[in-house]
């Protein structure tokens, strides 16, 4: 992190210093407002609601605030079902003298960064110029798009209480964490997150491995896996990492399923199996068993630090949620202070009923664990480098 140690992100303290006081200053404000909508209805609000103390600070100081946010993935052209619609009747039923900009990647600018679209964003998007740009969008500043690394350049900008908030606590916990420190990794692929576990392998004390993941490792160590997801490319790697100096606690028993059954569709009838330590071929894994859920969960309440990214089993389908919630209930039980890193992880302990009792959960996902793997994302460097 000697980046963001040797020069910190200027504050919205630094940007009212900077503007004279910030009455009657327009400001625009990118903030990650890309929450899930089915029906045009806000199924998760976490990003929204993490959104809402930078708006609040700036219009407490009587600041005209136009916020900017990309919703879904449009393809650059105007779709209906991404209209930021939902959102802004959300967040103007909350603070009602917002301005609220449609959808920036209706743009093709926004992800290509072209110049254009900056100009356009940065000269006041259609009304008045800009006074200044904050940037609170944490789970959007690994990308090199316009909204992102293009105002610091121009405007006078500043860092939002979110973005603050969460690098900090990234800080925190790669450089001052209570030991022991455990990571608890789930998620599909070893090749996903392979960067990441070879970073943190210098920093946890333990590192446990479940999900899809967990099958190529099993392999590497010579476990059946029976028809579970396994990247055959991966394997030794996997062995190698096994090696390593740092214990990786592995699942040893699961739940599975036969071929007949559909993930995500319980009506259809299937073999559902709870396996030992291996899984016999014609069943594919699907979750961890109980006995390692309540293993991992036992690991969770010794640790002093926990840091969770990535989902147990596919607990969107209930036959398979087993083994998150479990852990979910592991993070919420424990004295350790727990960070979850946004993404799967952060809907399984909303979803679940424990987001109260999680320390930090990140609005993040690909943000946060860029952030641990590099120790810097493009939209903090320019802001650091920007006009302030």
């Amino acid at each position: 992190m000697s980046n963001l140690e040797n020069k910190k992100l200027p504050t919205l303290e630094d940007l009212e210093a900077k503007l004279g006081g910030l009455k009657s200053k327009r400001i625009l404000v990118r903030s990650d407002l890309n929450v899930p909508i089915t029906n045009g209805l806000i199924d998760d609000d976490l990003r929204l609601q993490e959104s809402l103390g930078t708006l609040e600070w700036l219009m407490e100081r009587k600041a005209s605030v136009v916020v900017c946010s990309h919703l879904g993935r449009p393809a650059g052209e105007r779709n209906d079902k991404y209209l930021i619609s939902p959102v802004r009747e959300r967040l103007l039923e909350i603070l009602p003298n917002l301005e609220v900009l449609e959808n920036l990647r209706f743009n093709p600018g926004e992800e290509s960064n072209e110049e254009t679209f900056v100009n356009y964003l940065v000269s006041g998007a259609g009304g008045n110029p800009f006074d200044g740009y904050v940037n609170d969008a944490f789970g959007a500043s690994h990308r090199e798009h316009a909204s992102i690394v293009g105002p610091p350049k121009t405007l006078p900008s500043a860092a939002g209480i979110l973005l603050i908030r969460e690098v900090e606590v990234v800080e925190r916990i790669l450089q001052r964490p209570k030991r022991p420190f455990l990571m608890v990794l789930g998620g599909a692929k070893v090749s996903d997150k392979l960067s990441l576990i070879e970073k943190m392998l210098d920093s946890v004390d333990e590192m446990i491995i479940g999900g899809g993941m967990c099958f190529t490792f099993l392999v590497a160590s010579g476990v059946q896996v029976g028809d579970s997801l396994v990247e055959t490319e991966m394997i030794d790697t996997c062995r190698r990492l096994l090696d390593s100096d740092v214990p990786i606690k592995l699942p040893l028993d699961f739940t599975a399923m036969d071929s007949t059954g559909e993930i995500g569709n319980p009506e259809i009838a299937a073999e559902i199996r709870q396996c030992g330590n291996s899984i016999p071929n014609g069943l594919m894994g699907l979750d961890i068993g109980p006995g390692s859920a309540v293993e991992f969960s036992d690991a969770i309440f010794e640790a002093g630090t926990v840091l969770w990214n990535g989902p147990m089993g596919v607990f969107e389908d209930p036959r398979f949620s087993a083994g998150t919630e479990t852990v979910a209930r592991g993070m919420a039980d424990t004295r350790a202070f727990t960070f979850v890193g946004g993404g799967d992880s952060a809907f399984a302990v909303k979803k679940f009923g424990f987001s109260d009792s999680i320390d930090h959960i990140s609005t993040g996902g690909g943000a946060t664990l860029e952030l641990i793997e590099k120790g810097d994302l493009p939209g903090l460097e320019v802001l650091r480098e920007g006009a302030i």
